[in-house]
């Protein structure tokens, strides 16, 4: 029986056989690529490649890639653990063709790999092809010799053109083509019909590999123009592949799964292994171990909160099996037992993906508590309705069920803001949606980009360079041959001193200029990937295609710039080396004025650890490193010491830049000679960004000094106001704070006895209605927590009594109304409430015996509290 690792290393090998390249997984977060959650199939990393803005060094590849579906457009969630072929996490085995190969060896290898190397009966396989696709359904009749009755056509769905299981678009326009896909028949025991059959969607018939052939470029009126070089995609799922040639039905009986499941079983007490808890806890220590490996932690939004809902299912689902102890942790173990000879990264990073996966549980027992908390502040400042923007928040910041938090209200008078949570909610979702979009603003016309060189970057050495030519201009997105003064544009040279914005660092400006000409460059931008585009204004004459221009890059913006760049590098191996190798980029800002730097940490920075950073980087800055570039191949890179950055993407050529003993990085940005030239290190701030992920805002050079300046200048400003100097502005200060503290304590207990004096004062004027005494009136100064101590004063004196008292500033009203002994069998509070404030433009709600609301001060105020009386007698009667 071949295991799923076997199966991995008989894919590769066997293509590397068949001379391509071994291309190694991209991680599950897309490289460089905005519109996408997560890497959802094979094709992701090839994608501008075959939009033609990308050239790799290889005409075939041949991968592994590890591919996650749990948010978004595709998302199988729900279904995982439920099914027999449903995950969030899978591995998609893949052959591609960058114009080289096509039709006939795609299909001739797959034939091959399945019935020669693995064995499969050929009367077991089943192959579709798009109706129209003569020559695919030649190869596999007469070529490969599998019988007409075995091959299907598969037609458009509802008539229209192209829209077919079996032809493949990558968007509404651009490449496009075919497909052929081969299906394994499971047996006549199995319920189910061939694919095309009325009955196809059984389990008998399971389709096992997709070949897609992209020999189109669909043009916006639908047409089909044929690529100058088609290419070959395609995709076959390891776990599905595994049931077949372990000849089981479904994928989570495969040796993999059956080992996840007995972890899972272990953990949880659980003796039935059948059990779909089990299943989905299997599934999803896959998914949440993966996304950690590639740098993503639980956080409230984007691909965090998908991570934190995969992880709170996993944990739901082990609770239903009884285990209410953190368990799901204990998973990462066997997981890297049956995936780390695949995945090293994964062993290399057991440890680290054990106590985040640990935090995040213990985060979530302590849901009840914490979100206990957050509902008593909402519930102090709220006058009758918890908004719906913290009832949200209560649930998705803190898992706290919407359900609970109405009952925890209920009980003290208060109600949801259902709709107000709705929207949020509807927000959410609207943001969690990945884009389905290819195209993005620095996206260029595939037939253009083909026809292009990439961009030589000459700003490493100099900054100003002649005789750069324009190879293309591009206004609204659009080629054309020549722009005019006025014109925005930008403009796309065969040589450029402007760094293209990369890796954090932002683009150059500056100028174009030739012979009158003149081009303002505000911006660069990396256009496709590969080609620098100047954005800017041509603010005089004319600009041609084919014309040569002088670039001129602004230098003192550069030049702060790299100031800042090379401090980030020095900012991040400080932070490894207090905080532990954990710490990883996950973002950054690298521009003129500051520098920004996001890192996985899980607890904010001490104050002490931030003055320890900033006293390493400076202490680097003063050893004058010099800043050494190296041209060399990436595993030799990597043996060289260098740390690949997070969500970058890389070729087989890389630039190490070394700064002495503090820091070794891969990075193509623009730096210092030496450490020296960065003067002075300045943090400015320390924050969180999200779970699991803290963000860093400093200054360098003459920013630094200029902020230090700012900084002595307020704290004598402060040491003035204080009667001080600054020697002493900390003693004044405290002294201060400590008048004010015994001044608020003097003031609440005024204010007690106000409210009890009022109290005893109202008392004595309650009007008399059928046995119960009435208040209602307003007091000046009184707020919503003063109001409720004077209403329970007058319960306690008057007996049976209705109060309702109002108290107001700034143009808003505050209401709380009581009901006491006999009346509340006719007098129901909330009511009451509710009458008063709808008066008033406001509302609320609450108990029978308290409620509490609000609503707009003013005349109609008086007017509602003078009819209090009337209203209370009707219901005496």
């Amino acid at each position: 029986m071949k295991t799923t690792t076997e199966i991995r290393s008989d894919f590769l090998e066997f293509f590397r056989g068949k001379g391509h390249t071994i291309v190694p997984s991209a991680p599950l977060v897309p490289a460089n690529d905005p519109t996408l959650l997560f890497t959802n199939s094979g094709m992701v990393q090839f994608k501008n490649v075959f939009l033609g803005s990308e050239k790799p060094g290889y005409v075939r590849a041949a991968d592994v890639q590890r591919c996650l579906r749990a948010g978004g457009k595709h998302n199988d969630l729900d279904q995982v653990g439920y099914t027999a072929r449903h995950h969030t996490f899978f591995e998609m085995l893949g052959n591609w063709s960058f114009g080289d190969y096509f039709k006939e060896d795609a299909i001739v290898w797959a034939w091959e790999l399945l019935t020669k190397v693995w064995g499969l009966a050929p009367e077991r396989l089943l192959v579709t092809v798009y109706h129209t696709d003569d020559e695919a359904y030649a190869l596999w009749n007469q070529k490969i010799g599998v019988p007409a009755e075995r091959i299907v056509r598969i037609g458009d769905n509802k008539g229209a053109p192209f829209a077919s299981d079996n032809f493949w678009q990558m968007a509404d326009t651009g490449p496009c083509g075919p497909c052929t896909e081969i299906f394994y028949d499971h047996g006549d025991h199995i319920a189910g019909g061939p694919p095309g059959s009325p009955d196809e969607d059984g389990d008998r018939f399971i389709e096992i590999w997709n070949l897609v052939f992209m020999q189109f470029d669909r043009q916006p009126d639908g047409s089909l123009l044929p690529l100058p070089a088609p290419c070959v995609d395609t995709g076959m799922g390891l776990e599905r592949l595994a049931a077949v040639l372990q000849g089981v039905h479904g994928n989570y009986d495969i040796d993999l799964f059956r080992h996840l499941i007995a972890a899972a079983a272990r953990f949880t007490g659980t003796d039935d292994l059948q059990n779909k808890s089990l299943r989905v806890i299997a599934d999803h220590i896959r998914a949440c171990s993966f996304l950690i490996v590639d740098g993503v932690l639980p956080s409230n939004d984007g691909r965090g909160y998908v991570l934190r809902r995969i992880i709170r299912r996993a944990l739901r689902h082990g609770w239903m099996l009884g285990q209410k102890k953190p368990f799901f942790h204990l998973m990462v173990p066997a997981l890297v037992e049956v995936m780390g000879d695949g995945y090293p990264e994964l062993a290399a990073k057991r440890e680290f993906v054990e106590r985040a996966l640990l935090a995040e549980e213990e985060r979530f027992s302590q849901t009840l508590d914490s979100g206990m908390r957050i509902f008593d502040e909402v519930a102090e400042r709220s006058t009758g309705v918890i908004p719906g923007i913290d009832v949200f928040r209560l649930y998705d910041t803190y898992g706290f069920p919407t359900d609970l938090t109405a009952d925890i209200a209920r009980e003290r008078g208060l109600t949801l803001d259902m709709e107000g949570y709705d929207a949020a909610m509807a927000k959410q979702k609207q943001g969690g949606r990945e884009g389905a979009d290819f195209g993005s603003k620095t996206t260029m016309p595939a037939e253009l980009a083909a026809k292009l060189a990439p961009t030589e970057f000459l700003g490493y050495d100099r900054l100003t360079e002649g005789g750069l030519e324009v190879v293309a201009l591009l206004r609204d997105g659009m080629p054309v041959d020549q722009i005019v003064a006025g014109d925005s544009a930008v403009v796309i040279l065969d040589r450029s001193p402007f760094y293209a914005e990369s890796g954090g660092q932002v683009g150059d400006a500056g100028e174009l200029d030739e012979a009158g000409t003149r081009f303002l460059v505000r911006d660069t931008q990396k256009f496709a990937g590969q080609f620098h585009g100047h954005i800017g204004e041509l603010t005089a004459g004319t600009l041609k295609r084919g014309d040569r221009v002088l670039g001129a890059v602004d230098e003192a913006r550069r030049a702060a710039t790299v100031l800042n760049h090379s401090a980030t590098h020095l900012l991040h191996a400080a932070l490894r080396r207090l905080l532990g190798d954990h710490v990883t980029q996950k973002g950054s800002l690298v521009a003129p004025d500051r520098l920004r730097f996001d890192f996985s940490h899980f607890n904010p920075m001490t104050d002490a650890e931030l003055a320890e950073i900033e006293r390493q980087v400076n202490a680097d800055v003063r050893r004058n490193y010099e800043a050494e570039v190296h041209q060399m191949g990436m595993q030799e890179a990597l043996e060289f010491g260098a740390m690949a950055l997070f969500g970058e993407k890389y070729g087989d050529r890389v630039r190490v830049l070394r700064m002495g003993e503090a820091s070794t990085e891969l990075c193509g940005g623009t730096h210092v000679s030496r450490t020296g030239d960065i003067g002075l290190f300045k943090i400015v701030s320390e924050s969180g960004v999200q779970a699991g992920v803290r963000r860093i805002e400093a200054l360098t050079g003459q920013g630094a000094l200029d902020y230090v300046a700012e900084e002595e200048q307020r704290l004598e400003q402060a040491a003035r106001l204080l009667g001080g100097n600054a020697a002493d502005v900390a003693d004044k200060l405290r002294a201060l704070l400590d008048r004010q503290k015994k001044l608020e304590r003097e003031l609440e207990s005024i204010k007690a006895k106000a409210a009890s004096g009022a109290a005893t004062d109202l008392a004595a004027s309650a009007a008399q209605i059928g046995g119960v005494r009435v208040v209602s009136t307003r007091l000046e100064g009184f707020d919503a927590k003063a109001l409720r101590e004077a209403v329970d004063s007058l319960k306690q004196q008057l007996g049976d009594a209705v109060i309702v008292l109002a108290g107001a500033s700034d143009g808003k009203a505050a209401l709380v109304a009581g009901v006491n002994g006999s009346a509340t069998g006719k007098v129901k509070a909330g009511e009451l409430l509710a009458h008063v404030a709808s008066q008033i433009n406001g509302k609320g709600g609450g108990r029978p015996d308290m409620a509490q609301g609000g609503g707009d001060d003013g005349p109609a105020l008086s007017k509602a509290l003078a009819g209090v009386a009337q209203w209370v007698e009707s219901r005496l009667v």
